[in-house]
């Protein structure tokens, strides 16, 4: 089977980890104040506070944004639902917009079709690895809170995303680009946002009874982040190189890729092509030994039952990542689109099969 992700896993990391382990320090120390702060400086921010997830660094952000009961925060349908638990976290009731059908982003003219007098914040992914165009949304007068989970090495227009918004969260899952088995950060220049992050992080020792939590990130955690940070530029690199090798036989094969602006360096933490029926093909992969999914596994707008959302719709019948991740071969992106045009000419085939009969009648008028 080619999976269709994968951590990127080396010695040196194990390394670092046992390391860790060794000196008996496992919870929060040194060591997530060195993640912190060079994580901090990779995209430009004041400073950052690591979490247990990318969902609590979300969560901590909205917090130290002030967000609450009566505040509405802008989220795209199109994207994980963790930002949807994360608003409703803090008592915040989601509004949601439609995206933009070529590079699946959040885009000012979309937000600014769901803005109301009551909007307090927009969280904003930057999908598969692809910046949105921030700017043009700060420009809407409302903060911004980046969603860089997939896209940690980013750029907009020279710029590193997270370093874009008001604040940036991150996600260091198992196999996102840079991992620390579980794991996010938060990063911003405000000092009044950073201090309530952190406070809010851990509960203990503080003298009172305020709503915090224990969203902190260990000192194992943190060696493998720092580890896997020194080789953040060798996985973008290899990214990158399996995407134009995916774009070169694609082409070739007649599939749609994807849609990357000038102004964006992309990293590709997803390869999502546009294919008739991302289901179907799917399946028909995974029986070929291919591992390839709809890269959201439901648009928001049917958690909350909520219609009129055609490009997050259309995003959902069409879009399907393919395998990459540093490890995956070269030959391995040959097979897999080898058997993706197998599989759209067995598709179109099917689809003519089973047409509806066209009937004429012959019956005088």
């Amino acid at each position: 089977m080619i999976a269709h992700s994968k951590p990127t896993i080396g010695p040196e990391d194990l390394s670092a980890v046992a390391e860790s382990l060794a000196s008996g320090q496992l919870a929060q120390g040194a060591g997530v104040r060195r993640f912190e702060e060079r994580i901090a400086a990779a995209c430009g921010r004041r400073d950052a506070v690591a979490t247990n997830s990318g969902t609590s660094a979300l969560h901590l952000a909205l917090l130290g944004l002030g967000i609450g009961p009566g505040d509405e925060v802008l989220v795209p349908s199109y994207t994980c639902v963790a930002l949807l638990h994360a608003v409703r976290l803090v008592g915040a009731t989601p509004r949601l917009a439609d995206v933009d059908p070529q590079t699946y982003n959040l885009t000012a003219a979309e937000a600014r079709r769901a803005l109301t007098p009551a909007t307090r914040a927009i969280i904003v992914p930057h999908m598969f690895g692809l910046p949105a165009d921030v700017p043009a949304l700060a420009a809407l007068g409302i903060p911004i809170i980046e969603d860089c989970a997939q896209a940690i090495g980013a750029t907009h227009r020279g710029r590193p995303v997270g370093g874009l918004g008001t604040v940036g969260i991150y996600s260091f899952y198992a196999t996102k680009v840079l991992t620390t088995g579980e794991g996010g950060m938060l990063v911003a220049d405000d000092p009044r946002l950073l201090d309530r992050a952190r406070d809010a992080r851990d509960y203990d020792g503080r003298p009172t009874l305020v709503p915090r939590f224990n969203y902190k990130m260990t000192e194992f955690q943190a060696a493998l982040g720092l580890s896997q940070l020194k080789r953040l530029p060798g996985f973008l690199a290899r990214r990158r190189a399996l995407a134009a090798c995916y774009g070169e036989r694609l082409a070739a094969a007649g599939v749609a890729r994807p849609a990357v602006p000038p102004e964006c360096g992309h990293i590709f933490y997803r390869y999502v092509v546009r294919v008739d029926d991302a289901a179907r093909l799917a399946g028909g992969l995974e029986r070929r030994g291919i591992e390839a999914k709809r890269p959201v596994f439901s648009p928001l707008h049917r958690y909350v039952g909520e219609d009129g959302f055609p490009h997050t719709d259309e995003a959902m019948r069409t879009a399907l990542s393919l395998p990459i991740y540093p490890s995956l071969a070269d030959a391995d992106v040959e097979t897999v689109v080898d058997a993706l045009a197998y599989e759209r000419a067995a598709a179109r085939r099917w689809r003519r099969k089973e047409a509806p009969l066209r009937v004429t009648s012959y019956l005088p008028a």
